[in-house]
């Protein structure tokens, strides 16, 4: 999945989804209400070097998460990971102990995980906003 299909989807699959791009990072929003995304999709390291964003084509998608969806797919809110191995769900590198969840480059290994996340993430998002 590419970041054009990745955006496609979540406009596609989810409504009232709002995308904010700011110097090609994306930040996904339930609705208009800007407080915090549900999701990100970064492209560059601007923010934090370590999944080496700036190769060709590399892209992460974070996902917000539960305490308890986390813990469910995490042992811990960390790990030892390498951050720059693609079509890997892991906690975020800065996030994980906010529990949440990033993968760079989301494809067959974690497409259908990813798609439950967001779904999760979305719900949540719209649940507080109403």
């Amino acid at each position: 999945m590419n970041e054009d299909a990745l955006l496609h989807y979540l406009t596609s699959t989810f409504e009232d989804v709002q995308i904010q791009t700011v110097q090609g990072d994306h930040y996904i929003f339930y609705q208009t209400e800007r407080h915090f995304p549900f999701a990100t999709l970064v492209t560059s390291d601007a923010h934090d070097t370590v999944s080496d964003l700036n190769r060709p084509g590399i892209f992460r998608l974070n996902i917000g998460l539960s305490r308890e969806t986390f813990h469910s797919v995490f042992e811990t809110d960390t790990n030892d990971e390498d951050y720059t191995v693609l079509d890997r769900l892991m906690p975020h590198p800065v996030y994980g102990k906010m529990h949440w969840v990033c993968v760079l480059n989301p494809g067959p290994a974690s497409v259908e995980t990813v798609k439950t996340l967001l779904a999760e993430a979305y719900e949540r998002a719209a649940t507080k906003g109403s």
